[in-house]
């Protein structure tokens, strides 16, 4: 199976284009005002439009109100969403939209069985995230423990401090659907490294092999 690669963090039209260029499936777009990687509705729309066919465009938010998710979906028009921070199934469940619903790992304190307890009553999300467990909400280059990630029918996305030097032995012992790398494709915050981009996901298909 083909590891899917999502860069998220995505600031500037030239690193969607990276990302496409070098292999990405999707981007992520922030809507979490406290990151350094949020975007306006009208940014977002720039970099949605630069970007070439069948690179999907995932929106992400953290407790946000309603309101400002139905506007992004009406001018940005993503193709899913993504919710990181203590939303609820039928919250992420209103818009029309597949959804990704991120869980924030704990090391030392998370098991697989509690991500499970948290995560189940998400049936309807498309995929389940796993995330570090950070002040920031992500973003930060931390890494947790990846023998948390419990066994799931649900496909699994790995995030939380991945970057070229550890994704192919992420993907080797944790077999996810997908990758999800912010900070560890920069050359600083929001700036994304087109080199690095390509050097990720050249890990992602040697480790798929």
């Amino acid at each position: 199976m083909r590891t899917r690669v999502k860069i998220c963090g995505i600031t500037r039209p030239a690193d969607g284009h990276a990302a496409a260029n070098a292999g990405a499936d999707a981007i992520g777009l922030v809507f979490y005002p406290p990151s350094p990687r949020y975007l306006s509705v009208e940014r977002a729309r720039e970099i949605r439009d630069a970007l070439p066919p069948f690179v999907q465009t995932v929106a992400l938010f953290v407790n946000a109100e309603a309101p400002q998710v139905s506007q992004v979906i009406g001018r940005v028009h993503p193709a899913m969403l993504q919710f990181h921070g203590e939303e609820q199934p039928d919250f992420c469940a209103q818009f029309g939209l597949p959804y990704v619903k991120a869980y924030r790992v704990r090391s030392g304190v998370t098991s697989g069985a509690s991500a499970l307890e948290y995560l189940r009553p998400f049936s309807r999300a498309a995929a389940w995230l796993f995330d570090s467990h950070v002040p920031e909400y992500g973003g930060v280059g931390e890494s947790f423990d990846w023998s948390l990630v419990p066994s799931t029918d649900k496909p699994a996305i790995l995030s939380g401090g991945l970057s070229v030097a550890n994704v192919a032995e992420a993907i080797r012992r944790v077999r996810p659907w997908g990758v999800d790398v912010s900070s560890g494709v920069e050359s600083a915050k929001g700036i994304k490294d087109a080199a690095r981009i390509a050097a990720f996901i050249a890990e992602v298909r040697n480790a798929d092999v």
